[in-house]
């Protein structure tokens, strides 16, 4: 299974649109800021499973967790867009409450720089901004097979 994984599009469906078109994923996660693209997204993609939290963008009257806990092929996913945990002074809240959660892989955004590392059994990622800025719009790909798990963060180019 193939998961494309965006934060942050600010209003920038055309670069998902490019990732998805390229990445040919299986299913979507977004982590926040701003909402209404990941359901334009999905207007555009109706065949394509997608999942979404709401960022500290995405205002207070949203129906959105903030946090979500998600089975994917058997691998506990926690995802979350960070700033109730704080990420932007450091992601080691956002750990310890994955840990606590037994996830095998962490996924947040809210700072906007991308971040790839597996730290003992867990996977933390950071799939940075879609939206694009000084440095481009990035995205975060999970590969699950089987009890393998593979997390890498791609530049749209």
């Amino acid at each position: 299974m193939k998961v494309l994984v965006f934060s942050d599009s600010h209003g920038n469906i055309r670069y998902m649109e490019d990732a998805v078109r390229q990445e040919q994923p299986d299913m979507v996660l977004h982590l926040g800021d701003v909402n209404p693209d990941a359901r334009a997204l999905q207007s555009k993609f109706p065949q394509l499973p997608m999942e979404w939290v709401c960022g500290n963008c995405d205002g207070l009257r949203t129906d959105l967790e903030a946090e979500r806990l998600l089975v994917l092929e058997g691998h506990r996913v926690l995802m979350m867009h960070g700033h109730t945990r704080g990420v932007k002074m450091g992601y080691g809240g956002a750990v310890q409450e994955a840990r606590r959660q037994g996830a095998e892989i962490l996924l947040f955004g809210h700072t906007h720089d991308p971040l790839c590392t597996c730290e003992g059994n867990l996977w933390v990622m950071n799939p940075g901004t879609i939206r694009g800025g000084w440095e481009g719009a990035t995205y975060g790909v999970i590969s699950l097979e089987g009890k393998n798990v593979a997390c890498y963060t791609v530049r749209l180019k």
